[in-house]
């Protein structure tokens, strides 16, 4: 077998050395590409209430052209035009608005709606969404790189985080043993106590404001049995507060043989807070621990 030449050890150096700046400068070359990476927001669409009011806290209001259905904060918001509830979207509807980009919160869809938008020519991106302090500084992070003004976007993260840690840290001073249990109530349905578990926005909040979910043993939402309810024992109902009128009414809601049983019915510790600001997880968050907190344990 022939031998094969043998390459000097000082060659073999020599090629890893050159190719080390070259390996070097692609490196460092991709974040750059990737930080330069943002959206043309001059006509954008903000999908979640939530992302709408971080788009105006960061001062970039200006470039949005519609919104959705929970996109309710702040006011001026309203007189933007409403593309539709964000988990029944419209693709039609919102491509119609001849945007530039959208962003839409993560749990926007329906699913075949969002393929539709996906693989339309406008860029789309979804910002993960999480029911916690950090994933609400999470959002605000992202949404800045995507318009492209981190500067802006880091001082709100800074503003919101001390403002978040301050709130949580007041809630936190009840001692474990005095934590109320509290029931998120998100309807009555046939008769049935509709009620959040856990991975959801009223489990996120209830946790923040230093509470204890009731019913913190299932994911997500579902009608509880009469038996789940008295066994729960909840200190506190919470609902949404619904402006229309056609909410269900503390008297209605006490009728109900199984939450007429509770600590919670017996003490008339009921509580309603606007939907968008209890559940948001966007920048005014502190403040609906703050009230959450005031209205569980008194201020």
């Amino acid at each position: 077998m022939p031998n094969r030449p043998h390459t000097p050890l000082k060659s073999l150096l020599a090629r890893g050395l050159l190719a080390l700046p070259l390996a070097a400068s692609l490196f460092a070359m991709a974040p750059a590409a990737r930080a330069e990476e943002k959206l043309d927001s001059t006509r954008l669409i903000s999908i979640g209430g939530d992302l709408t009011e971080i788009i105006y806290a960061l001062g970039e209001d200006k470039h949005l052209i519609a919104r959705d259905t929970t996109s309710l904060f702040p006011e001026q918001a309203l007189k933007l035009p409403d593309v539709g509830y964000m988990r029944a979207l419209s693709p039609e509807n919102i491509l119609a608005m001849n945007p530039t980009a959208i962003v839409a919160v993560e749990g926007s869809g329906p699913p075949e709606a969002l393929t539709v938008l996906r693989s339309a020519s406008v860029p789309f991106e979804t910002v993960p969404n999480a029911y916690t302090r950090d994933g609400i500084l999470a959002k605000i992070d992202k949404v800045g790189t995507l318009l492209g003004v981190e500067a802006k976007a880091s001082e709100l993260h800074r503003q919101v985080a001390n403002d978040l840690d301050a709130a949580i840290a007041d809630a936190a001073k009840h001692p474990e043993g005095e934590r109320k249990r509290v029931l998120f109530i998100l309807s009555l349905q046939g008769g049935k106590v509709m009620a959040s578990g856990t991975g959801t926005a009223a489990d996120g909040i209830i946790k923040l404001a230093g509470s204890v979910n009731a019913v913190g043993t299932f994911p997500g939402y579902k009608p509880l049995t009469d038996e789940a309810i008295i066994e729960a024992k909840p200190d506190v109902i919470l609902m949404m507060n619904r402006g229309d009128g056609a909410g269900t009414k503390n008297e209605d809601l006490l009728k109900q043989p199984a939450l007429a049983l509770t600590p919670a019915a017996k003490n008339n510790a009921i509580i309603r807070m606007d939907g968008l600001h209890l559940l948001g997880f966007g920048p005014r968050t502190a403040s609906a621990v703050r009230e959450l907190t005031t209205a569980i344990y008194g201020g």
